[in-house]
Parts: C-alpha cells; structure tokens; sequence
C-alpha cells in the first residue's frame, strides 16, 4: 500500500470524456480533489471523445455537472478557473490509430515540457464494447508500456456472465498487466465500507466473537426507492443480481467474512478475500429456489407519489422477466462461519433508502429473566450504516428506570459526521486518488471478480431457463416480494428492520 499522500506528477486521460459517467461522478470528484489540495501541483486531464468540441466548450459543460453533483456545491468563479485550466481535449475514435498517435504525442509532449516522467491514468469511461479497442489502440501507440506508472480504469459491468468477463479480461491482459487494471467499484470507496476493516482488526473487542460461535446470522441491504429511471435500457440486458449482486453485495460479505490480513497491503487483503470467495458453498441447479429469490416491482406509493410498474417504464419489455429485487441465501464453509447463514437483499422501488449490515448475535443460552420483563425483546445486532446515515449501531437490551424489572430494546450509536464532523469524501474521490497514488487496495483483482460470477452462474441460468410467473409481484413501497420473507423463514429468521435514524 502506498503511503505518499499527494500523487506524482499525473497525466489523467478520459475516455468517454463527453458521456453521463464523467459528467456527474468523475469529474466532480476529481475537483473536489483539487479543492481539497489531493491533485499533484502538475496534473492534466485530457478529455478523449468523438465529439466535436474544444476544451473550453468541455470545461463549460463540466462546470454545470460539478455544480449539480459535486458534494462541495457550486464552485467558486477562481477555483473554478484553476481547475479547468488543466483540461486538454483531443478528438478520436477508438476504431482509429490516429487518435491514439496524437495521445501519445500529446502525452510525451506534455512529460517533456515537465522534464519528467509522469503516472499516467487511462480512464475507460465507456460502455465494455469498447473496452478492447481502446486497450489495443492503447497498446499499439506504446501507452502500456510502462508498467510501473500506466494504469488502466474499468467500469462496471465487467461482462454479463462468466464468460463474457473472461472475454473482456484476456482481451485487456493482452495489453496491461495485472498490476496495472484498476477495476473500480464505487461501493468499496465509500468511507463506511473501509471502516469495516477499522472496525474489525484495529479493536480487539469485536474479533473474538466473530464466527459461529456467538452470530447467529448475517443480512446485507442495499435498497433504493429509484425505479430504473432513464436506464430501462441497460436494466434490460442486467437486472439486480448481475448489477448490485455479483459485484457490490458479494464484496461487502467479503469485508465482514474475511480473516485478517497480516499488513494492510493490496494483496494481503485481496488473498483474504479470494479466499471467502473459494469458501463459499456452490449452488447446484436444483437448490436455486431454495437459496434465491427474485421479484420485480409493480406499481405502488412511495412518499405520496403512485409510481409506475417496471414493466411501464422506458425501455422495458412489457412483457420483462428482469429482476428488480434479489435475494439470496449464502454460506462461507470454513472454520469461522461454518452454517451462519448470510442474507443478501437488494431491490428497486424499496421502502427505503438504505445500506447496512447487520450482524445479529445468538440469542443468551439461559434466560435468566421471567418472560414478562422481556416482552419487547429484540436480538442483540452490530449495524454497520452505509447509508444513508454512515455509523455504526449497537442494538442491545436495557433495564428500564424503576419498578417493575422491565427491558427494553436500546442503541449504542457511532456517527461518522459527529464524531468528525467533517464531510466524508465521495466514494469516486478515494477510488481516483488511491489510483493516482498506484494503491489498489480497495479495487477488485480479476480472479476475485471470476470467482462471484462462478458462484452466481447457476442462478442466472436457472432464471433465464424458469420465466417467473408471478412478475410483478411486490408493490413499490414495499419491503420484496414474499418468497423473499419465505428464504429467511424457513431458518426461524426474519428481515429486521433497517436501522434509520429518526430526524
């Protein structure tokens, strides 16, 4: 892991310069960088697009996307100004030589004027089919090269099954090393995700009871009031379990499972994933009803607002088979968490917007109290906050004041934003620095990303086979469908309740 906390001097190249993703998520971040003084003093960002426009044109449409999406708000005339002076635009087509001949000119140009070698970033801000004409266009202008300073950035989805990701992944191993493939998953930057480590190795209270022997089980939401909005059309060909599943849920349950890492070094912690990822018990064809549920949204109220069903939304199928919500039942076959179930929710048009994991402990093994005390009992939990509050909850059981002897259900809080009170950095700024820097702790290596589209295989299949007939079949509002209740129950298990704080 990198210990430097201002980059070298760095060459930012972005392809897809003009595109949704660069608009609203990394150019924000990267002025934020810049205010907050993270950007090394030489630092250019050349925008790669086929658009006709200049950089100044750029710079103008960039203003409007940080002032709607920075967390900074709009920016000030002079900082402003001092950022957009470092952009650079160069048109090109990815199917084309030529545009990758003048990057490399531009670039060699730039490191001379410096009179140094600089890192420099390429930024695939583009769909995946266009992901292997840049690395070859990449490679055959000599911009791979430099193995200790050239990193490549991809965007999810990395494929749609195993082997489409394999297609991918070769095609740009042929070029770039291992070493220098940044996978990015927004997920994993935001502060709270890296806390889980914090929280789990740098105090010695929580380690020793995690495993099997006090928790009981472990659930993992993710879920958003959003419809698909504008994105029916990428919906369409992904659905939840490739779109939130594979990637974000399973890397999470990595963070709560793993072992723990003898440094905080990329590859220790990555080792420690990989090997919760081979531990996962497989899903065999016949056991997918038993251990995945699946549902789509209908129409519903969501804060007043009737709301459309999926299948009405633009770009669906009326007639869609794509999961708005999924579910799943997991289990992590080794020594500390051998039969401890692992809950995986996540959906569209949900109740709430909220992230969290709850660790919920085994229940006393001898009630002390008389039943009637305890007629409010709830499981003691550890919640981890993702959002929208970032904290950590402790829900446990108190005595209330005076007479009778009565519990009660209380929380012991932890909130980043008042024990700091700071603004946490958006997940995108920690991703892109922490490339800059050349730290690729928090992005996923390809045989992690291998090993969670191997595990969800048979699901896909069964589901693409096996149409659900119930579709839609839970309201918007609603916390899922019921075969969702139905995966926990058969445990003696329920979805609790997410932990949101009261304004």
């Amino acid at each position: 892991m990198k210990t430097t906390t201002i980059p070298n001097d760095t060459l930012f190249v972005l392809f897809g310069a003009e595109g949704d993703l660069s608009w609203r998520l990394v150019i924000p971040a990267l002025f934020n960088l810049f205010l907050d003084g993270h950007l090394p003093q030489r630092f250019h960002l050349i925008a790669v697009d086929r658009a006709d426009t200049d950089a100044a044109a750029l710079a103008a449409h960039y203003l409007k996307g940080v002032t709607e999406n920075s967390r900074k708000g709009a920016p000030q005339p002079e900082e402003w100004k001092g950022f957009a002076g470092s952009i650079r635009y160069i048109k090109a087509d990815a199917t084309k030589l030529e545009g990758f001949k003048i990057l490399a000119d531009t670039l060699d140009a730039q490191e001379a004027e410096w009179a140094s070698k600089a890192e420099r970033v390429f930024y695939l801000a583009t769909p995946p089919s266009l992901f292997e004409l840049i690395a070859i266009g990449l490679g055959a202008a000599g911009l791979a090269q430099d193995r200790e300073r050239v990193r490549l950035v991809v965007e999810k989805p990395l494929g749609s099954d195993l082997e489409s990701f394999r297609e991918i992944n070769t095609a740009l191993c042929r070029i770039f090393e291992e070493r220098q493939l940044f996978r990015i998953d927004h997920f994993l930057g935001k502060e709270t995700v890296q806390n889980i480590l914090a929280m789990r190795f740098a105090n010695p209270i929580f380690e020793p009871i995690w495993n099997r022997r006090y928790v009981d089980h472990v659930t993992i939401t993710a879920a958003e009031t959003l419809g698909v909005e504008k994105r029916g059309g990428y919906y369409e060909h992904a659905g939840a379990l490739r779109d939130m599943v594979q990637n974000h849920l399973i890397q999470l349950l990595c963070l709560v499972a793993m072992e723990p890492p003898v440094s905080y070094d990329a590859d220790d912690i990555r080792n420690r994933k990989v090997d919760v990822l081979h531990a996962l018990r497989q899903i065999a064809p016949d056991d997918v009803d038993r251990v995945a549920s699946r549902g789509q949204y209908a129409e519903g109220w969501i804060h007043g607002d009737k709301l459309p069903p999926y299948r009405a939304e633009p770009g669906v199928d009326p007639h869609s088979n794509i999961e708005t919500y999924a579910a799943l039942k997991l289990y992590v076959d080794n020594w500390r968490w051998q039969d401890v179930p692992f809950y995986l929710r996540t959906g569209k048009r949900m109740a709430s917007d909220v992230s969290e994991i709850s660790i919920r402990f085994r229940d006393v093994p001898h009630h002390a109290f008389p039943a009637s005390v305890g007629l409010n009992t709830q499981p003691v939990r550890l919640v981890i906050q993702l959002n929208p509050e970032q904290g950590i909850v402790l829900k446990f059981m108190a005595k209330e004041p005076g007479s009778p002897l009565r519990l009660r259900p209380v929380d012991m809080r932890f909130s980043y934003k008042e024990a700091f009170q700071v603004d946490s950095p958006a997940a995108y700024e920690t991703l892109l620095w922490d490339v800059m820097l050349g730290d690729a702790t928090l992005f996923m290596r390809a045989d992690q990303v291998e090993a969670a589209w191997k595990l969800l295989m048979p699901i896909l299949r069964v589901w693409a086979e096996n149409p659900a007939s119930d579709f839609p079949n839970y309201a918007a509002g609603s916390w899922g469908p019921e075969s969702s209740d139905l995966l926990v129950a058969c445990d003696g298990n329920s979805w609790l309740a997410p932990t949101l704080t009261k304004p």
